[in-house]
């Protein structure tokens, strides 16, 4: 086979910084490749025992048109640039990485008879470029999914510092700098690794049917949703309960009060139905919690869309969680604020620590808040609200003057202004930042939304909890807090220009680790994982995405 076929064989597409990709099916990859084992085999290869020994294979320099690899080649004097140590050696990190959600994806086909020496060098050298890029910045390239993302991404000369790492025999301890580092990422890897091995062994289960159970009812899905509940860690195992003969089928609850009372079905629930308790309620409120669903212990439908997911549709969250952390620059600006609008939670760090955390609420599906990096420059007092022209347009196209004078709002040059006051959309206060999207922090008239469990509800900005005292830490930490004070009092709008801008980053994180140490999970409101998983090699989605209706017209 000539290195022009292997490359038309292998190429898929482009891959970020590098421009290589190798083709294969999105199934896990075994450790060791016989056939490469085999042809060293035949050139008397031996494993290397001080430091490694160049291969035979010739490379035709007229078959490689990759300026990268032509690159290395010709560095090679157009020799093979792998001995079998570092054979064994990449065989043994390919074989690991599961560890970083990345084991659906096939970087080395299977050599096929009749691929040369040359043929195979030049395929594993790919593959390894290809994988390196996977670790350092990712699989995906993100700004090929979103119109819109500038949070930094890593940058690293990776075809040097494999040259280097290849020469020194030294490829494990490269691979494995490449990779994020941080704690966090270490424990969604591992919470993957539970998760793939659990979902392998699990036999296909039953959705739980739909229908509520409250406190005191006796159902007999209750027995599933028990075994879901210890299964996760969120309920001691339970004695007693005992498998019930009535049909898993049942839709709806039966009232504790009156058993055997038939279904719509025509079933009967029988009287030996469980007992849904209230120890198994607060252990549902701790579900419900991580999830992001209102934590009342009543099962319902979001909370079923959760209790029948299994442990391969987390493994699957989990992978991207990877995927998306591998794409942020390793060294996040030590004083900011991270929001991440999956989880719709805003978290403050200060010279590396976390020192505040609040609820927000951010954009609904269509008005997607995007992925962002852009700093705070300014706080501004008491703001007035032009309204964009996709609402005047739209939800305000048909208000007339009563509406506007009843929400304070005047006509400026063709343009809807909302002046300053309490009933305001963007509240009190306003948190400017710099960007072109039109995307800012700030205040709400209507604060009672903070206590809904699903908070994608606004046009694309963030709306923050108790923002009057969020600017207030602010001001302090930035040393303007008398200017802050003056410009509370007004009453007008009034800009404080902040000394040094706080960097926020719009992220967008269903899987994290939250304020206990524990790996929480949030569904997937906006959709964007499933074109990620894909391309990590897994199926579609088994869950809908959370949903949230916007009942107001602010930003």
């Amino acid at each position: 086979m000539t290195i022009r076929k292997l490359r038309a064989r292998l190429a898929v597409g482009v891959v970020p910084f590098l421009g290589l990709t190798l083709a294969g099916p999105a199934v896990a990859q075994d450790a060791a490749t016989p056939a490469i084992a085999a042809e060293a085999a035949d050139t008397g290869k031996t494993a290397d025992t001080a430091g490694p020994v160049k291969r035979s294979a010739v490379i035709d320099k007229q078959t490689i048109t990759d300026p990268v690899l032509r690159g290395l080649y010709a560095k090679a004097g157009w020799r093979g640039l792998w001995s079998t140590s570092t054979i064994a050696a990449f065989d043994q990190v390919l074989a690991d990485r599961a560890r970083h959600g990345l084991d659906q994806v096939i970087f080395l086909p299977t050599p096929t008879e009749g691929m040369t020496a040359a043929d195979t060098d030049i395929a594993r050298t790919k593959a390894a470029l290809d994988y390196a890029t996977a670790l350092a910045q990712g699989r995906v390239d993100p700004t090929t999914l979103q119109p819109v993302y500038t949070l930094p991404r890593p940058k690293a000369d990776l075809v040097a510092a494999f040259a280097r790492a290849l020469a020194k025999g030294d490829l494990a301890a490269w691979f494995a700098s490449l990779p994020p580092q941080d704690p966090e990422y270490r424990q969604l890897s591992d919470a993957y690794l539970a998760f793939s091995t659990k979902a392998a062994a699990e036999t296909h289960v039953e959705a739980i049917p739909a229908g509520l159970i409250r406190v005191g009812n006796r159902d007999p899905r209750v027995v599933t949703i028990v075994e879901q509940l210890v299964e996760s860690g969120y309920l001691a195992a339970p004695s007693g309960l005992a498998p019930v003969s009535a049909p898993v089928s049942a839709p709806a609850p039966t009232p504790a009060a009156s058993p055997g009372i038939a279904l719509g079905t025509g079933q009967r629930v029988a009287p030996a139905a469980p007992l849904y308790t209230s120890a198994i309620a607060e252990a549902m409120k701790g579900l419900q919690t991580d999830y992001g669903i209102a934590a009342d212990g009543v099962v319902g439908p979001e909370t079923l869309k959760v209790l029948n997911l299994g442990a391969g549709d987390r493994a699957r969250a989990l992978a991207v969680g990877l995927e998306r952390r591998r794409w942020l620059a390793r060294t996040p600006p030590a004083t900011r604020i991270d929001v991440n609008t999956a989880a719709a939670q805003l978290r403050y760090y200060r010279d590396g620590t976390m020192v505040d955390q609040r609820k927000v609420i951010v954009g609904e599906a269509g008005h997607e808040t995007p992925p962002l990096f852009s700093p705070i420059y300014r706080l501004v007092a008491n703001p007035t609200w032009t309204v964009p022209k996709s609402i005047q347009n739209g939800e305000m196209a048909n208000v007339g003057e009563e509406y506007l004078a009843a929400h304070d709002m005047v006509m400026r040059d063709g343009w809807i202004v909302q002046q300053p006051g309490p009933s305001n959309a963007l509240g009190l206060v306003k948190f400017d930042m710099a960007n072109d999207q039109a995307i800012y922090l700030h205040d709400t008239s209507a604060p009672a939304l903070f206590d809904r469990s699903q908070r994608h509800l606004s046009h694309g900005c963030v709306r923050v909890e108790d923002a009057l005292g969020f600017a207030q830490t602010l001001a302090e930490d930035e040393g303007v807090t008398e200017a802050w004070q003056t410009a509370q009092n007004s009453g007008e709008m009034t800009f404080v220009p902040l000394p040094r801008r706080i960097p926020v980053r719009l992220l967008y994180h269903n899987v994290y680790v939250d304020d206990g140490g524990r790996v929480a999970f949030r569904t997937d409101p906006y959709g964007w994982n499933d074109p990620i998983a894909e391309q990590l090699g897994f199926a579609k989605a088994s869950a809908k995405r959370a949903e949230a209706q916007a009942i107001d017209i602010g930003p």
